[in-house]
């Protein structure tokens, strides 16, 4: 497939404008009045699973009493698998959310942890175990307002039909490829990952759906795939 060497930062930021103007981004689930503990828990859970399961366990935990700190810290191991089930693998996210729990309480609270320097937050997340780094990425983007683009599976998807990207799927490859050509600004990072899953699980899917799409004038693979 044809990919544009070094494309322009006006290349992504129009990519960005489409979206934008195609999909309701306001009703994106993480936004920037979300509480903090939501947004972590939700970027736990959401692992392996569909977004709609992962808002059922965040119902569950909060019809439970469960959607705080204290709560994630103190439940038996086995009550908050029971909460989180929705969400699917029950007793490895519970776990995961019990290892992040005591995270934040041992840098001494939250705001002292999510204050922490980039560098210093990413090398605590990641060295706590489940996870990974879009998840630390996400928890740092959303819930502690850096600039640092989280990639994913989507976004690899969608770029790669552009005919963009850098050569290989390393993740800190991808990530130093849209941060050396996007502003680092918060906000927009914000919006443009979920323009780009939004675009992703209603148009640009597995099977896309290309004579719907915002970007088929720019797509290659769309339009060699209309013929």
């Amino acid at each position: 497939m044809r990919r544009e060497a070094a494309p322009s930062t006006d290349t992504l930021l129009d990519i960005y404008r489409r979206l934008e103007v195609s999909y309701d981004i306001d009703a994106w689930h993480w936004r920037a009045a979300t509480d903090w503990l939501e947004i972590c828990v939700g970027a736990i859970l959401v692992q392996h699973t569909a977004w709609a399961n992962v808002e059922r366990a965040l119902d569950r935990l909060r019809g439970a009493g469960a959607l705080s700190l204290t709560a994630l810290a103190t439940l038996p191991e086995a009550e908050l698998a029971e909460l989180v089930r929705p969400a699917g693998m029950p007793l490895q996210k519970a776990h995961r959310l019990k290892q992040f729990a005591a995270l934040v309480e041992r840098r001494g609270g939250p705001e002292r942890l999510l204050s922490r320097p980039v560098d210093e937050l990413r090398t605590a997340l990641l060295d706590t175990p489940g996870i990974g780094p879009e998840t630390a990425d996400v928890i740092l983007l959303y819930a502690a307002g850096r600039p640092v683009f989280a990639i994913d599976a989507y976004a690899r998807r969608l770029f790669r039909r552009l005919g963009l990207g850098p050569q290989g799927e390393r993740y800190d490859t991808w990530q130093r490829w849209f941060e050396e050509r996007i502003p680092g600004d918060v906000g927009l990072y914000r919006r443009y990952r979920a323009g780009i899953v939004l675009h992703c699980k209603e148009t640009c899917r597995a099977r896309p759906r290309c004579p719907d799409c915002c970007l088929l004038d720019v797509c290659p693979t769309g339009q060699s795939t209309l013929g």
